[in-house]
């Protein structure tokens, strides 16, 4: 679709997420259709619950200093983070479907929007003082340009860091896993004994490898909410920051 000098494409990414946000608003449909939950929780529930309580302790435990209701503005955004990237990530898995997070621009756009999110928060809540991050008290003035691009430079790299890890671990992994699937295929269709014996051997390392990638869908959907949870943590305590790098030097 052409509008002025821009266009419209509906690609395979923009179905496939499309298809993920339809499944997790199906399944909340279904827990929540009755007004709330039953007493007796049945496994979707419970799916739900846990994915809630998952995410709930993840914010308690790694985001400090805060009151619990101001935790709570940020528990939204962590959660349907962290569900959309469990959701993709093991949708992914399924044979002729399309993995959206081993694309490398859509892993870079979720972590620079986080990460530009997280900044305008930093800055929200601690003023021009959030610049303070990248010169602690008591460095020396000749020090103080160097020490400033030392700091900015990793700073800005979380954005970079959180989407190529995401997305090269699961490009990684897809990839081992349809290679070693068309090397089994290949030497089954071979119609030779031989073969069809040799091919027991690929097709059991494609059977682990794929239990494996289902352990590393769920981990890195882990991993990505755990970033952004210490990287919010650092954009809002500041204070604590500066007061722990004065304590080093008395």
């Amino acid at each position: 679709m052409k509008i002025g000098n821009l266009y419209f494409s509906f690609t395979n990414p923009s179905l496939f997420m499309l298809l993920t946000l339809s499944l997790v608003l199906l399944l909340l449909h279904f827990v929540t259709k009755k007004g709330g939950g039953n007493s007796v929780p049945n496994v979707w529930q419970s799916l739900v619950e846990l994915i809630y309580d998952f995410v709930l302790n993840l914010v308690n435990e790694q985001i400090g200093g805060l009151s619990g209701n101001v935790k709570q503005k940020f528990f939204p955004c962590i959660l349907v983070t962290f569900t959309f990237l469990l959701f993709r990530n093991l949708q992914g898995m399924i044979p002729y479907s399309f993995t959206v997070t081993s694309h490398f621009l859509i892993t870079l756009g979720l972590s620079f929007s986080i990460f530009i999110g997280i900044t305008i928060v930093g800055f929200q809540r601690n003023g021009l003082h959030f610049l303070s991050f990248s010169l602690p008290a008591g460095v020396p003035l000749p020090l103080a340009p160097f020490l400033v691009l030392l700091e900015l430079i990793p700073h800005c790299f979380r954005a970079l860091s959180s989407g190529i890890r995401l997305f090269a671990n699961m490009m990684a992994g897809h990839s081992s896993v349809k290679i070693l699937s068309g090397f089994a295929w290949t030497m089954l269709c071979m119609n030779d004994l031989l073969y069809f014996i040799g091919d027991l051997g690929p097709l059991f390392i494609v059977l682990a490898l794929t239990g494996l990638e289902l352990g590393v869908a769920i981990l890195q959907a882990h991993v990505f909410t755990i970033l952004i949870c210490i990287y919010l943590n650092d954009a809002t305590n500041l204070h604590q920051n500066s007061f722990f790098f004065l304590l080093e030097f008395l």
